[in-house]
């Protein structure tokens, strides 16, 4: 079978997948929607969060938590978001008239300030305006009551075309979660709450839903870093739908939400760090390489879930994995612990849950040697295109052992900067291939000063920012945005394998194909076949990794250290090849021209390697071993490489791993055991080692 007949055939399984998936997902919606007991909305204050009465039940459960947002609301100063949710929690369970009266005060700034619109967080003032209104209810004025209805009306009307494109910029998080609160705060006083709430629901239902199936099928987000900050307050919502009419808006989009939490676990990289939080990996822009709230907001995201999915033993052991940072990093959050960690969940043994896990929407498979603080962490990307802040990065990959160690490059200084659409979105600044067109142009870049010609993967934007309005229209523009497949995925154990076709995610006029298979043998080496065809033989073609410090070059190859992490680089093809460091000044330059940032976002990559073939050819092979160490290992076992009948085979001591040249085929001999590498997606994994 030709490589052309077996990607067709991928395809063709995935659309017929797919198409099982929508089926499924139907009849579990409407399976949902047969039990959801709707129910009208309480008339009585307090309600976004349910009762007082449940409110001072939580109070008894969690003495230590509730003390920390006493102690917030009375004492601390913090940010007004904090504050004033901490005084409402307060004033409510206990009655404070004095502290109600406050936390009026604070939210009439934003009543009788300017009405806010377009790309500013308006949603978050109209939330925490609502829990204020909800819970010190009695202590607004009617005077004050009518002012707020109509600041919410007014906010609402100025923002209905705001971030309308549903896969962009968190549009359940960023907008609709404060217009959600303020209509449940004002149902039945204000006479367009309800009009505003089912406007919401439909676009949901409609749009916003769909997306999260298609693009978030396993708990993945194709958007990237980005679920970080806007989930939290989406989830928020959909509890307070919940307490207030009972509506089920998780039923509405499985596919994500009972696999969002499972995936957030795995975008944590290994350790805990600064203020007791975990960093989330980075994928696209915002990559949160300094402490932020966004790590206790993915906290909190996944505790919400997890009380949900409570009897499933996969969210119980993601429980067992949140209680390992019990607490959230910043102090002022203190009212996320007393509302959503909740210690009754029973905790599944970590230690014996799955390492691996794929994210078929966006693409995305994760894996760890281990559930130990120093594992070694892997992450590759290979999905569709769906919105702005995705990168050109198909193929990308990133290694951790205690530190980063192969990153991801370039800074998130603006949206659209000189920077940003010519090193930090583009291929040059990931760990994947080039191929050099010389004649190659690129389109405008999120309507960003263009100018370099990097080699790398090409999107002709429609919109000026690359955003899908919605699945429909992804739909719609699908030779477009459909890029990228993960052909294969099995976790074995011992090691996972995962193949992946880049192809189309480059200019055709270039490109003839490009596939990448990664063996991840645990516990720490990484085996990576790279087959890269292009139309023109003198297209010079360069292997990327973006190494966090220096590299040092030994006799057996380069060796990079971060901290107490290291990672060795054997290069066994292309033969001969032509190796360059590129660091300093020059990490920003490219053809002749400097793209420097504007702004240092926190440590990233300080060297660029590049590999290329001693002399160029129409195909050319990349095989290289990678291996995550403790920084106080000094040498690695050479591993050897045999090209012999249209196969190559790299031995690495007793373990021989085979890749076939002419297909996205391949076979592993360990401890004696032989296999072949499997052809579709396996999603159950195999034990962890061990075990």
């Amino acid at each position: 079978m030709s490589f052309k007949t077996l990607r067709v055939t991928f395809r063709l399984t995935g659309v017929i997948w797919g198409s099982m998936f929508v089926l499924w997902s139907i009849g579990y919606i409407q399976s949902a929607a047969a039990q959801n007991t709707r129910h009208a909305v309480p008339k009585s204050h307090p309600r976004l969060l349910g009762s007082r009465h449940r409110l001072g039940e939580l109070a008894k459960q969690r003495p230590e938590a509730y003390l920390r947002v006493v102690k917030v609301a009375r004492e601390y100063d913090a940010d007004d978001h904090s504050k004033m949710i901490s005084m409402a929690l307060v004033c409510a369970i206990e009655q404070d008239a004095q502290l109600g009266k406050r936390a009026v005060q604070m939210a009439m700034k934003y009543i009788n300030g300017p009405i806010r619109k377009g790309h500013v967080t308006f949603a978050h003032d109209l939330a925490r305006c609502a829990i204020v209104y909800d819970l010190c209810h009695g202590y607004w004025s009617l005077d004050e009551r009518a002012k707020f209805h109509a600041y919410m009306n007014k906010t609402v009307d100025a923002n209905i075309r705001s971030e309308t494109h549903v896969f962009h910029n968190g549009w359940y998080g960023y907008k609709n979660w404060g217009i959600g609160l303020a209509c449940y705060a004002t149902f039945y006083e204000n006479q367009r709450a309800e009009e505003f709430l089912r406007t919401l629901e439909q676009e949901w239902r409609g749009r916003a839903a769909p997306a999260l199936q298609l693009a978030g099928a396993g708990g993945g987000w194709a958007e990237g870093y980005y679920i970080n900050y806007w989930l939290y307050e989406w989830l928020f919502f959909c509890e307070v739908a919940r307490y207030c009419e009972g509506t089920d808006y998780y039923a509405m989009a499985p596919g994500f939400f009972n696999n969002r939490a499972i995936a957030s676990l795995f975008e944590a990289y290994p350790g805990i760090k600064i203020y007791n939080s975990r960093r989330p990996v980075p994928m696209g822009d915002g990559g949160g390489r300094t402490f932020g709230g966004d790590r206790d907001k993915t906290l909190s995201a996944r505790r919400i879930l997890v009380n949900r999915l409570r009897d499933d033993s996969s969210h119980q052991a993601v429980h067992a994995f949140n209680e390992t940072t019990s607490r959230s990093s910043v102090g002022a959050y203190a009212y996320k612990d007393f509302l959503w960690r909740d210690t009754t969940v029973k905790k599944a043994e970590l230690n014996s849950f799955k390492l691996s896990h794929i994210s078929p929407g966006p693409g995305y498979v994760y894996a760890r040697s281990s559930w130990d603080e120093d594992a070694t962490y892997f992450f590759f990307k290979c999905g569709d295109r769906f919105t702005a802040h995705q990168h050109l990065d198909i193929g990308h990959f990133l290694i951790y052992k205690y530190e980063e160690l192969a990153g991801d490059g370039g800074h998130y200084d603006s949206f659209g900067s000189n920077h940003d659409v010519n090193y930090h979105l583009r291929t040059i600044a990931h760990n994947t291939i080039l191929v050099h067109d010389p004649c190659e142009t690129w389109p405008g870049i999120r309507a960003g000063p263009v100018s370099g010609n990097d080699g790398g993967q090409h999107h002709n934007w429609p919109h000026h920012n690359g955003a899908v309005l919605d699945a429909a229209d992804w739909q719609k523009g699908r030779k477009l945005y459909d890029i990228a497949d993960i052909l294969a995925f099995e976790d074995k154990g011992d090691y996972v394998y995962v193949a992946g076709d880049c192809t189309r995610s480059y200019s055709l006029k270039k490109l003839e194909y490009f596939t990448r298979q990664v063996v991840f043998m645990r516990p720490g080496t990484f085996v990576i076949f790279d087959r890269v065809s292009s139309r023109n033989p003198h297209f010079k073609k360069t292997w990327l990794l973006q190494a966090m410090k220096v590299p040092d070059e030994t006799e057996d190859g380069l060796v990079v250290t971060n901290g107490k992490g290291r990672l060795f680089i054997q290069t066994l093809l292309p033969p001969d090849p032509q190796v360059k460091l590129v660091t300093g000044p020059a990490l920003y330059r490219y053809g002749g021209k400097a793209y420097p940032p504007k702004r240092d976002t926190g440590p990233a990559p300080q060297c660029r390697i590049e590999i290329s073939p001693a002399r160029q050819k129409a195909v050319d092979y990349f095989l290289h071993v990678l291996t995550a160490a403790d920084a106080d290992v000094t040498s690695m076992e050479k591993a050897i490489a045999e090209v012999k009948d249209q196969e190559v085979t790299v031995t690495i001591g007793r373990t021989r791993i085979t890749f076939e040249m002419a297909e996205v085929r391949g076979r592993i001999e360990l401890f004696g055991r032989r296999a072949r590498f499997t052809n579709q997606i396996v999603v159950e994994p195999t034990m962890p080692p061990g075990r």
